[in-house]
């Protein structure tokens, strides 16, 4: 969802990947609607959308941040901070405004509390069964808490002399969550098979917990730190951007047959750590000079790209509002014309988030950083 640029330079292939990120979370939810019956194939594997998300966040922030203690040997956080702020904050909090002032905006009947949106905890312990609106901000939540982290960590690392060790230390999370998701699968959902409370006890205790889904973000780390200090890596990512495409696609097909039945044993323990190692050899293929995403530029990824934060935030609301639309004219907002529709009206209200909240929150983050600097 939202990051920086990796660089001055335009890399069109992550523009590419955050506009099927984008994709494949609306074919996913967009089964939670009324739909033709071919979104059921399509947007089975929908939910890695998400995944793609994190393993871009984490390079993307993480090669800013390391490129920062490259050049000045610290990280500015009131920079780095202010930067997020006005980045996520302003499209989030106008999008809570939405559903908590206006219900006919909501997809289900129930919200969490406000307190756990507002502080970023919503992840932990969301009952996706009862209290289902607005929730899935439960990805924001885990990146934010990455966001306010991260650069913590990388200032202690920095400070300790233990910084070289930083890849290990993402290496060990994935192994963390891994364990975790063990752990929790034997203790806590092993005892519910089978009952009417699977699926709010999978969702609740292994799908939406940080502490479960750290891979995606500890690999785009790991991708984004190799990146940066180690040459030889570099020049092989660069040399074989589209034979590591190929192999992520391996990798991730893979991925896709373990997690066939997402809610198997061998999907909720070792699916995520594979969907999340695949996205990473594709980001890597994405930054390739070699690769043919590197070289291909889209106006419609980029634009879809750049409106991806603004589409994740209002899009189940904005489904919802213009199929209840097409119910009272009678119109039949199951079948594909009304799919067209309803994707026309996520873009549209992703363009209305940039013009009246992005575009006036990006002046107001440059008018404070330019007074930083004076």
């Amino acid at each position: 969802m939202p990051a920086d640029h990796y660089s001055s330079e335009k890399l069109y292939g992550l523009d590419h990947l955050r506009a099927l990120a984008i994709l494949l979370v609306l074919m996913y939810h967009y089964r939670a609607f009324k739909h033709p019956a071919w979104i059921d194939t399509v947007g089975k594997f929908g939910w890695t959308g998400v995944d793609l998300f994190f393993v871009l966040s984490g390079f993307l922030i993480s090669t800013q941040l390391f490129k920062e203690i490259e050049k000045t040997g610290s990280i500015g956080l009131k920079t780095f901070f202010t930067k997020r702020f006005f980045r996520i904050i302003p499209p989030y909090f106008f999008t809570l405004f939405l559903y908590f002032a206006f219900p006919f905006f909501r997809e289900r009947e129930s919200l969490s509390s406000f307190w756990k949106f507002i502080t970023f905890t919503q992840n932990y312990r969301l009952d996706v069964i009862n209290r289902g609106t607005f929730s899935h901000a439960w990805s924001l939540c885990i990146e934010e808490q990455f966001y306010l982290l991260l650069p913590l960590i990388l200032l202690v690392a920095v400070k300790i002399k233990v910084f070289r060790y930083i890849a290990f230390l993402a290496a060990f999370l994935v192994v963390f969550s891994l364990t975790a998701r063990w752990i929790i699968w034997n203790d806590s959902i092993v005892p519910v098979l089978d009952t009417q409370d699977f699926w709010k006890e999978w969702y609740m205790s292994l799908y939406y917990p940080t502490h479960t889904r750290l891979d995606g973000l500890a690999v785009g780390v790991i991708v984004g730190y190799l990146m940066q200090y180690s040459s030889g890596f570099s020049r092989m990512v660069h040399n074989h951007g589209n034979k590591i495409f190929i192999a992520g696609a391996v990798v991730l097909g893979i991925s896709f047959r373990i997690c066939n039945d997402q809610v198997s044993e061998e999907a909720s323990i070792f699916g995520f750590t594979f969907v999340a190692l695949s996205y990473g050899l594709i980001v890597m293929s994405a930054v390739s000079k070699s690769s043919f995403l590197f070289r291909s530029k889209s106006y419609m990824t980029t634009q879809l790209a750049g409106l991806s934060y603004a589409v994740y935030l209002s899009h189940k609301g904005i489904i919802h509002m213009i199929q209840n639309a097409f119910d009272w004219f009678g119109i039949d907002s199951s079948d594909n014309i009304s799919l067209f529709i309803v994707l026309l009206g996520c873009i549209a209200g992703g363009l209305l988030y940039r013009y009246i909240i992005e575009n006036p929150s990006s002046k107001l983050k440059q008018r404070m950083l330019s007074g930083k600097k004076e």
